[in-house]
């Protein structure tokens, strides 16, 4: 089997030769610091929105060297949706919203156009434009047909507080309004089927919708709600990935267990990381193992910033032994690789499940 084979297998719920390796998402950092394993010619070390685009393009280009030193399965493409700078910290996208982009690069909205239902007129139409899928079209060219292309989109439940420029704002009026939580999702959810769309046309092979729904607690609604103001968005953005004969995976932090029924309901086909602070891997794949592919579990958190090689490799055994019996397990950190990773810890991760999960397993 190649990568593109071995993923899609796992993500059907099924068997391949190996458990396959994937990842959500590399960190700019992390890119360079795992490069660097590979050789001297890297980018400086910026966030991407201070980098040229010759400098985005090599940063790229050593991504998809790294990809295949390691032989990865998948590679996930990031939506690249239109951010312009303010100041060193601040970027504002195409909706108008400003999002603070911390030291991880990772961007959170502050502000945004929508402060009430109001505002619902007033908001600009915007339409998916050919430079947010640059990345997808470069991953398509330099890996080819036999790595498994992904394509990472904000889900509904974090575009619409986005939209709000908080998360204390949308559930406030969970509360307050459902007919304005309906509308926002409705703007939203309209904008991501039609991304999607785009990328399946370019020639993504599956879909990882990402919002967190929870902390590590609990949900971050009751399943009323989520019921209510977020299953039919979930449920016609799968309904259109299947229609479209692609499979869809759910990416969420947290403690998901109080609705892990509703996103099966949801049609979501995989779930993404089994936090292992608060979700125990074997016990997904004893309830949940037959409806959904389960995708994670490798501690980023404290084992692969902080753990020893050895450490990793006996994470790894444990979680294939764990969650991979019968197929429908993708191997990948419970997040994403962010600069506090070791790049080595990421590398022996990487080895160790090709040593423990070629098939038939090994006890």
């Amino acid at each position: 089997m190649n990568g593109k084979e071995r993923f899609l297998t796992a993500l059907s719920g099924g068997q391949p030769d190996r458990v396959p390796v994937w990842e959500l998402a590399f960190n700019e950092e992390s890119i360079i610091k795992i490069g660097r394993l590979f050789t001297d010619d890297v980018p400086p070390v910026k966030l991407v929105h201070q980098m040229t685009m010759e400098e985005k393009l090599r940063l790229l280009e050593l991504l998809y060297m790294v990809a295949r030193k390691l032989e990865l399965d998948g590679l996930t493409s990031i939506h690249l949706f239109e951010r312009n700078p303010i100041d060193d910290k601040h970027v504002r996208d195409g909706w108008g919203r400003v999002l603070y982009v911390d030291r991880e690069g990772d961007a959170i909205p502050v502000e945004g156009p929508v402060s009430g239902p109001s505002d619902l007129r007033k908001l600009k139409t915007v339409h998916p434009q050919d430079s947010e899928f640059l990345m997808l079209m470069l991953s398509l060219d330099k890996l080819g047909g036999d790595t498994a292309h992904v394509f990472h989109m904000t889900g509904p439940f974090r575009e619409s507080w986005a939209m709000m420029g908080g998360m204390q704002k949308l559930l406030y009026y969970y509360a307050e309004d459902a007919a304005f939580v309906k509308d926002l999702a409705r703007i939203c959810t309209d904008y991501i089927i039609e991304a999607i769309d785009r990328a399946i046309g370019l020639g993504a092979d599956a879909i990882a919708l990402v919002s967190d729904l929870a902390h590590n607690y609990s949900t971050m609604m009751s399943p009323a709600h989520y019921e209510e103001f977020l299953l039919p968005y979930h449920k016609e953005i799968t309904d259109f990935v299947h229609k479209r004969g692609l499979k869809v995976l759910k990416h969420s932090d947290g403690k998901l267990w109080r609705i892990m029924d509703q996103m099966a309901e949801a049609g979501f086909d995989g779930m993404h990381p089994i936090q292992p602070q608060c979700m125990d891997i074997a016990e997904a794949k004893a309830k949940y193992g037959k409806r959904f592919c389960l995708l994670g579990n490798i501690d980023c958190e404290i084992l692969l910033p902080f753990g020893s090689e050895e450490e990793v490799e006996q994470a790894v055994k444990e979680a294939i032994a764990a969650a991979a019996p019968g197929g429908g397990y993708i191997i990948s950190s419970s997040n994403t690789i962010h600069p506090g990773c070791k790049a080595e810890n990421y590398v022996a991760l990487v080895r160790a499940a090709r040593r423990y999960g070629k098939y038939p397993l090994q006890g």
